[in-house]
Order: C-alpha cells, then structure tokens, then sequence
C-alpha cells in the first residue's frame, strides 16, 4: 500500500492555531504521527487520536507553559473543550494571555 502526500498537508479548513496546537500534542506526548494529519474535527479521545487521561494532564501542562492557559483538571467542561482539536483550539484562544 503506498502512502501518499496527502497526510503530510494540512487539512483545507485547519485554522493557525489548530496547526500550532497540534504540532504541540505530538511533541508534547511523543506521539507518531504527524501534526499535519490531525484533523481538527477528530475526537482526541476514544477512536481519535487515542489519547487517555494521562495524556490530558500532560497535554494541560503543555497548554499552559506554551499559551499561557490554565486547564483544570475539575472542570466539568473538559469533555467539551479536549473533544478535538478545534474545541481545544477555541478554548485557548478565548482564555490565552496575550
């Protein structure tokens, strides 16, 4: 099966931030794929990226050390705001200290 470009492009409605969050959760947890392959709708969790809990306080410290936004591990909204890249884009848009 041969790979194409494609994955390596990002997708067509991929927002700044997006690119630049996503390229921060594949460094930030060493993940094999590429940033750019990261769909901003995809759910993170589950069937997603795959991501775990674990992987939820790691990402939050990157967040915060990186945008400067703090993500609480009691708040009721995490499930909305680390749904996919682009709730979670949104979120540190809205909250990020400039």
């Amino acid at each position: 099966m041969a790979s194409g470009h494609s994955t390596a492009l990002p997708p067509q409605d991929a927002l700044p931030l997006e690119l630049d969050l996503a390229r921060l959760i594949v460094s930030a947890l060493s993940l094999e794929v590429e940033p750019a392959s990261i769909a901003p709708e995809a759910p993170l969790f589950g069937e997603g990226l795959g991501l775990d809990s674990i992987d939820a306080l790691e990402l939050a410290l990157a967040i915060s050390k990186t945008f400067g936004v703090q993500l609480r591990s009691d708040d009721e909204r995490n499930h909305q705001i680390f749904a996919s890249l682009r709730s979670l884009a949104a979120h540190i848009e809205k909250h990020r200290t400039r």
